[in-house]
């Protein structure tokens, strides 16, 4: 099936981009029109969200965003190259995976946003997982495709 993948620097002026490709992708995938504005919102989140973790936390990477097209579901994927929880040996590990008590970890509103916008994902998306590890983070969303009609 069908990928397109999108890199970009970790800039609020671009999450706005991230949003305009992902709706026109899912369209063309077969995701229902009645969901692509979900879809526009919760990339929009995902996006700054793994933002601003690189922001808050001085990571140069660019943010990730994947769109997978599979047989029966239509995916995207965002990601970030902040360490998850342990990854050092020294952050404990919080609900989000980005908590921890160090001079160069993000302050708790910080944390606070971050709790807020996974919240508004899940809000969104039926189907949401997130992950954390020492590579960096992944919010993974799916949507069901539309069944193409066939016509007698």
């Amino acid at each position: 099936m069908a990928t397109v993948e999108l890199r970009f620097s970790a800039q609020p002026e671009h999450v706005r981009t991230a949003r305009l490709v992902a709706a026109a992708v899912a369209r063309r995938a077969g995701v229902d029109e009645a969901v692509l504005d979900e879809v526009r919102l919760a990339v929009g989140e995902a996006c700054s969200r793994a933002v601003g973790l690189h922001r808050s936390h001085g990571v140069t990477a660019p943010v990730t965003v994947r769109l997978i097209e599979e047989e029966k579901t239509f995916a995207i994927e965002v990601g970030d190259e902040v360490p998850g929880p342990g990854a050092d040996g020294s952050v404990p590990g919080g609900a989000s995976g980005r908590r921890g008590g160090g001079l160069d970890e993000p302050e708790p509103d910080a944390d606070d946003e971050d709790e807020m916008g996974l919240a508004v994902i899940s809000g969104l998306v039926d189907d949401v997982e997130v992950r954390s590890g020492a590579e960096g983070g992944v919010i993974r969303m799916n949507w069901p495709k539309t069944p193409v009609a066939v016509l007698p």
